[in-house]
């Protein structure tokens, strides 16, 4: 099973762009809208890897 853990620069996670209290909606929404990859710890859903804290490739 693979473990709970955050790799790269966590401001730019879709976790923290959501609890940050100056959300900028339209920047969540540009990551989020072509979902490639799915976290492992949040199940938040990215288009790229980067913006999450333990991505797993969502297959179809």
């Amino acid at each position: 099973m693979k473990e709970n853990s955050c790799t790269g620069e966590h401001s730019d996670h879709v976790c923290q762009l959501i609890v940050n209290r100056n959300k900028d909606i339209d920047k969540i929404k540009d990551i989020v809208k072509n979902p490639n990859f799915i976290c492992f710890n949040c199940a938040r859903v990215a288009e790229n890897k980067e913006n999450l804290c333990n991505p797993m490739p969502i297959e179809d």
